[in-house]
Parts: C-alpha cells; structure tokens; sequence
C-alpha cells in the first residue's frame, strides 16, 4: 500500500555534498517512521537516520554532524542532506518506512521498517 522512491544519488570527490529524497505514495497517512538505511560492498546494511512524524531525530554514530535527515509531512518526502561526505560513505541508500511508533533501539535495525525503496546510489570518489 506505500510505495517509496528514492532519487539524488551519484558521483561525488569526497568533501562534497549531496542531497538524497524520498517520495511516498499510496496510503501515505499510515506512515509514522522514516528512515535512511545504506549498504557498502561487502557489508551489512546499517542504519544512517531516522525521523518520526512529529521530527524527532536519531543518526548513526558515523554521520552525526555531517548528515542531516529532514521530513516534509505535506510532500510526503523525507531527505536526506549529506555533507563532508567521505569515501567510506559510499553506498546504495535506501529509504524506509513503517505504520508504527518505533523505538530509536529499533530503528538501528532494517528489520525494524516495513516498507522499502528501491535504494539510490551514492559514489564518494577519493
């Protein structure tokens, strides 16, 4: 019933910024949690940020002060600014999704979210 799509990713020398979005449809008023999830070569896929409805925040140790997850409630789209971007952040970014209230313990983990994206790729070059 939610269908979500991610955009803005690609090619970037680290340093630089991009800004990634995500577009929900279908019955969007069951969206309570949303989040950005990535997964590098070879590695697990690990939480990057979260928001609430109400903008409630929580980041990945690793992202904090760099990254900065937003919600647009009338747009139906949660972004995602990154900033200082290092190579080690290269990854396909996924946006997720659930009806629920979520715990910040639960949203560490992708098996925490419900509905997903098809993912956006983000390349940071050395």
């Amino acid at each position: 019933q939610v269908q979500l799509v991610e955009s803005g990713g690609g090619l970037v020398q680290a340093g630089g910024s991009l800004r990634l979005s995500c577009a929900a449809s279908g019955s969007i008023f069951s969206i309570d949690a949303m989040g950005w999830y990535r997964q590098a070569p070879g590695k697990q896929r690990e939480l990057v940020a979260s928001i609430t409805r109400g903008g409630s925040t929580n980041y990945a140790d690793s992202v904090k002060g760099r990254f900065t997850i937003s919600r647009d409630n009338a747009k139906n789209t949660v972004y995602l600014q990154m900033n200082s971007l290092k190579p080690e952040d290269t990854a396909v970014y996924f946006c997720a999704a659930d009806s629920l209230v979520k715990t910040p313990m639960c949203l560490e983990y992708p098996t925490c979210m419900a509905y997903w994206g098809k993912g956006t790729l983000v390349t940071v070059s050395s």
